[in-house]
């Protein structure tokens, strides 16, 4: 499986999905590749706050060849998760090209939902040569407990695009992870922040069965 995780407007938390499921990935026993396509390199980052051995490998490939070098970096690993660039370039495209599943983070905002059509109209435009691709929103930082947090799956009715069921609500947890290096079941394998990101690779796998 290639899932990429992409949208044009950053700060969505394109990165803390993707190295969250990436660690979950390599939780369950898979051999997982991390690529950032981010120029930023928050990933990249993320692996080099860590004190401990890694749980997966983390590449930096912001290149708009991506999609033709990926087979070859993919082979000797069950899963390749792609942190894509936080713009709709050259480079967003070889990542949705690349990509068996792109998953798009959006946060229960309007600002976010407005935002998403562009990403959305790319990958529209790559169905053409990728026919068997699956994307989907994924409902990201929401806030437990708020209208906006329940109404933002209305709201992405706009699109044609599937919203997962599963969402990932704002927790402290997911900065502490990010700042030293960890998965968020490291930190709390019991808690709630574990479970969303394990029902969230539970959801995506289920996509491409």
């Amino acid at each position: 499986m290639i899932c990429a995780f992409l949208n044009q407007k950053g700060g969505v938390g394109k990165t803390t999905l993707a190295v969250s499921v990436a660690a979950e990935l390599a939780r369950r026993g898979e051999r997982v590749l991390l690529i950032d396509a981010d120029p930023q390199g928050s990933a990249l980052d993320w692996a080099a706050a860590r004190q401990s051995s890694p749980l997966f490998t983390v590449v930096g490939l912001p290149r708009p060849t991506l999609h033709r070098e990926v087979s070859a970096l993919a082979k000797d690993y069950a899963h390749v998760v792609i942190d894509g660039p936080p713009r709709v370039t050259e480079l967003a495209r070889s990542v949705i090209m690349a990509a068996d599943v792109v998953i798009v983070p959006v946060q229960p905002s309007p600002y976010d939902i407005w935002a998403a059509e562009e990403v959305v109209k790319l990958i529209r435009e790559a169905s053409v040569y990728k026919e068997t691709q699956k994307s989907a929103f994924v409902i990201n930082r929401k806030v437990a407990n708020t209208a906006i947090g329940r109404d933002v799956r209305s709201a992405l009715d706009v699109y044609e695009t599937q919203v997962l069921d599963a969402t990932v609500t704002q927790r402290v947890v997911f900065a502490e992870a990010a700042a030293t290096g960890r998965a968020v079941f490291e930190i709390d394998p019991d808690g709630l922040a574990a479970s969303e990101v394990a029902a969230l690779v539970a959801e995506i796998k289920e996509m491409l069965r």
